[in-house]
């Protein structure tokens, strides 16, 4: 049997029948008037999209910190690894840390936001171990000794997200 891990939250599977709350069913989203749509999703790919980013803060979330074994672990050229190191760092989503004076030297470490992106690295995961690969190259288990896999649940009522679950509505103020 699978763990699963809260990787999000959602509107429960009653308020999909009811939109009644200022919101659509998710389907209604693809009759609007076609312009690019403000999102979430899109901003979040401006800081963690490209493929060296991500992998880069895969190997701070193994405890890999320092640039070179970094660049050795992911593949990177140094100079895009450097490039997308200052770009998550300006972001928020790493920061360095000075371990020596002469020459100076820097490790690279998650914070609270880089963190936060580990849910949505094992749902990424997950997929490509049943879509991109034939053979995964690392499973992960949990503590209690099962495979994990990452189900969206509701964090209100605990039912599974699914899209049709799920009911758009402008955030509250």
């Amino acid at each position: 049997m699978d763990t699963n891990v809260t990787a999000g939250a959602g509107a429960g599977t009653r308020a999909a029948a009811d939109a009644g709350a200022g919101g659509v069913p998710l389907r209604a989203m693809a009759d609007q008037p076609v312009a690019v749509r403000p999102c979430s999703l899109a901003a979040a790919l401006e800081v963690v999209g490209e493929r060296w980013s991500l992998l880069a803060v895969r190997e701070m979330a193994y405890g890999v910190h320092r640039f070179a074994r970094i660049a050795g672990y992911t593949g990177a050229s140094r100079d895009i690894l450097a490039d997308r190191l200052r770009k998550l760092e300006a972001a928020g989503v790493v920061e360095r840390r000075q371990y020596s004076e002469h020459p100076p030297r820097f490790e690279y470490h998650l914070t609270q936001a880089g963190h936060e992106l580990f849910p949505a690295m094992l749902a990424l995961l997950q997929w490509g171990d049943k879509w991109a690969v034939e053979r995964p190259a690392v499973e992960f288990r949990h503590t209690c000794g099962e495979r994990v896999a990452v189900e969206p649940v509701c964090a209100h009522c605990g039912d599974r997200v699914t899209r049709a679950s799920l009911t758009p509505a402008r955030p509250s103020a």
